[in-house]
């Protein structure tokens, strides 16, 4: 059993495990906890009606929170000619081909996000093995294969988030930061909600969003109304 911390445990007496909160209340809530030592980020769980072993109920994609996330992200991309100059323009941590690819089968990993121009794909797709398992693998329907490389890159920059279902069929989101007003983290959470509403899987039957629950990084989580 998880043996969680002193603050932890006071935290987790103002949360009513029984009740399921408003958006707004949560976040309040979740504001007015014992402060840490850094600006905690706020995550949102969503759990969904679905089967994440069939392809076709999977939840995947990328999604421009209104607010953005707070977190500075490292984004690459896997590009030749002049679209390097211009992924590294744009905000870019590290802009090549077939160096670039060379260096991520080496083991370097030290960004967040990849992105992948089409043409590259074939060489990319070698890397499956090393960034599916982070996350990281560059795929169309996340937005990070593109020929748009420029404004792809400054969305990533500006707070887009990649999300898919887990192994349970939830989908887990950074939202915002506890330092952002109340305000922007309930829209960030309330427009994410909606956009998954919205791509719900033709596959997928019942209920499909079944609870959701909002927490600050080293806090306990709030069940929130869906």
């Amino acid at each position: 059993m998880k043996k969680h911390s002193k603050r932890y445990n006071e935290c987790a007496k103002d949360v009513d495990g029984s009740k399921v909160y408003k958006v707004g209340e949560a976040v309040n809530l979740l504001k007015n906890f014992k402060k840490t030592k850094f600006d905690e980020g706020v995550e949102l769980v969503l759990k969904l009606g679905v089967d994440p072993k069939r392809s076709d109920q999977l939840v995947r994609g990328a999604f421009s929170l209104p607010n953005g996330t707070g977190k500075q992200l490292k984004v690459i991309v896997f590009a030749t000619g002049e679209n390097i100059d211009i992924a590294k323009q744009a905000g870019a941590i590290e802009a090549d081909g077939e160096e670039l690819i060379k260096k991520v089968q080496g083991g370097w990993l030290d960004f967040d996000v990849a992105i992948a121009s089409p043409e590259l794909m074939r060489e990319v797709g070698k890397l499956g093995k090393v960034l599916g398992p982070q996350g990281k693998m560059p795929t169309p329907k996340s937005g990070t294969v593109t020929k748009e490389i420029e404004k792809t890159v400054k969305e990533f920059l500006a707070g887009k988030i990649e999300f898919k279902t887990d192994a349970g069929g939830n989908v887990h989101a950074l939202v915002g930061k506890v330092s952002f007003q109340a305000k922007d983290i309930v829209e960030n959470i309330e427009e994410f909600i909606k956009h998954i509403i919205n791509i719900k899987p033709a596959a997928a039957k019942g209920t499909f969003l079944i609870n959701a629950s909002v927490s600050s990084t080293m806090g306990p989580g709030i069940t929130i109304a869906v």
